[in-house]
C-alpha cells in the first residue's frame, strides 16, 4: 500500500516488487519513510519518487548515507534529477569520483 500511496499504479508496484521482493521485509519506519523524507527534502515530488522506485526500487536497499552523499554530489553539480539519481546509485565510490572529478 505504501507504494500505491506514492501514486504508483498496479503495474509499477508489480515491477518494483518483482525486481526487489525484499521490499516486503523493509521497515516503513526505519527505512522507507526516512528515505522518502530525504528525497522530498531535496525537492522530489511523490510522482518523481514513484518513478524512481518503479525504475530502481533498489534505491531503498542502499544506506541513507549513500543516498545523501550521492544526492549531495549531484546537487553540487546542479544535476540532481530523478534520472541522474537512478544512474549514480549503483556506482562504486571510485566510479562516482571519476565521473564527477
Amino acid at each position: 500500500q505504501w507504494l500505491k500511496d506514492l501514486g504508483m499504479n498496479n503495474s509499477q508496484v508489480a515491477r518494483a516488487i518483482s525486481t526487489l521482493p525484499q521490499l516486503f521485509g523493509y521497515s516503513l519506519d526505519n527505512n522507507c519513510n526516512p528515505k522518502l523524507c530525504m528525497l522530498r527534502k531535496r525537492g522530489f515530488t511523490d510522482s518523481q519518487i514513484a518513478g524512481v522506485l518503479s525504475r530502481f526500487p533498489q534505491i531503498l536497499s542502499y544506506s541513507s548515507n549513500r543516498l545523501t552523499h550521492r544526492m549531495g554530489i549531484l546537487a553540487d553539480q546542479g544535476r540532481l534529477t530523478d534520472t541522474s539519481l537512478v544512474s549514480v546509485m549503483s556506482l562504486t565510490d571510485v566510479k562516482l569520483a571519476k565521473r564527477f572529478a
